[in-house]
């Protein structure tokens, strides 16, 4: 059988379902993509086991219906390099073989069963559905996967941890120095549940959804999770286990607030993070009315730097320390021009929040404080 579609159409999707393919796996077929023609549509699968991601295309044209399975790396290196143009495949089953003819050229090489390649174990039939703006997923998503860990340990502060209320979705994550929070006022349930969404199914989902909005659907049971949305969808095993009490660490009151330029705040955060401890990279808040003096110095090498930011503060003087490159991670994953910093006192945790939230959502930002030695 033949068919018909776009060469940079066909790499891009390729290119991102390549994310989810292991480097080494335990079944050879898994080293390849699952191409299934039907309905002039073409579905490509890729796997890595425990998560599974469809993309469909729609074709220019399809003479028939055809199930087959092709390495990733060699039709990903056939397509790369052409330039925006139609491409025909022929599919020929007999053979096992696929031909891939352009405009000044032609390609051929192996194809495999399709039969071989694993199916996707679908989420129960009691499962929970959550429906959700793809827009609105993206930014939690991406604002947040820099405060997963990376504990061996505590696998499940390894992922985002979605968790449904009944009166929102708390979309969190946190490594236990630092903790982001989003809010999302537009979703609720009567019957509460939650789940952990390791990062890699994470950060496909950030790759692959669209900007142009539409919907998600996520249904999810205890063991696994399936994520439709507009140009395909996504399986995957989830992290089982408690996720930590997050709102317990979240200060009732902090009753100093700093609002600051973030812009500028990150730029001085910069000139004088080289100056602290690589072991230890401490920078110390001193803030005072009007005024927010940044300190960093390194005894061993007898370097220091000093910076001053205008801010808006009115209460009293104090002096807190933070960890230097957590405090430019959370500013980076901020919107917005100004940002407010909450604090109570330099042994508590430090709030910051965008000073403008957007339409029914709710962004904190929660950073531990670091021993000064006064």
């Amino acid at each position: 059988m033949i068919f018909n579609l776009s060469s940079s159409l066909l790499s891009s999707k390729l290119q991102t379902l390549s994310k989810v393919i292991a480097n080494k796996n335990a079944i050879a077929i898994l080293d390849c993509f699952l191409f299934e023609i039907k309905n002039n549509q073409l579905t490509i699968t890729a796997s890595d086991s425990e998560n599974t991601i469809h993309c469909i295309i729609e074709l220019d044209s399809a003479d028939g219906e055809a199930s087959f399975a092709v390495n990733n790396q060699t039709i990903i290196d056939a397509v790369k390099e052409l330039p925006e143009q139609p491409l025909s495949l022929d599919v020929n089953m007999n053979e096992q073989k696929i031909y891939i003819t352009y405009q000044n050229g032609s390609y051929n090489f192996p194809i495999f069963s399709a039969e071989e390649y694993p199916r996707v174990q679908t989420v129960s039939s009691d499962a929970t559905t959550i429906v959700i703006d793809s827009n609105i997923l993206v930014d939690a998503i991406t604002r947040s996967l820099f405060a997963t860990a990376q504990d061996e340990l505590r696998p499940v502060m390894n992922g985002l941890y979605f968790d449904l209320l009944s009166d929102s979705l708390s979309i969190v994550a946190t490594d236990g120095q630092k903790l982001v929070r989003n809010k999302i006022f537009t979703i609720k349930s009567d019957k509460e549940s939650a789940f952990i969404l390791p990062k890699k199914p994470a950060n496909l989902l950030k790759n692959v959804l669209s900007k142009d909005g539409g919907d998600v659907i996520i249904r999810y049971d205890q063991r696994s999770a399936e994520i439709s949305y507009a140009e395909g969808n996504l399986s995957c095993r989830l992290i089982e286990g408690r996720f930590p009490n997050y709102n317990s660490v979240i200060p009732v009151a902090n009753p100093n607030q700093i609002v600051i330029d973030r812009r500028s705040l990150i730029g001085a955060i910069r000139r004088v993070l080289p100056f602290a401890s690589e072991a230890s990279p401490l920078i110390r808040f001193r803030i005072e009315q009007g005024v927010l003096t940044l300190n960093a110095e390194d005894i061993d090498f007898s370097t220091s730097a000093k910076e001053s930011v205008v801010c808006n503060y009115a209460g009293n003087a104090m002096s807190i320390g933070f960890k230097g490159t957590s405090m430019l991670d959370i500013l980076n994953n901020l919107d917005g021009d100004d940002v407010t910093i909450e604090l109570a006192d330099p042994s508590r945790a430090g709030i910051v929040l965008p000073n403008k939230q957007l339409e029914n959502v709710d962004v904190l930002m929660l950073i531990m404080p670091m021993l000064l030695n006064d």
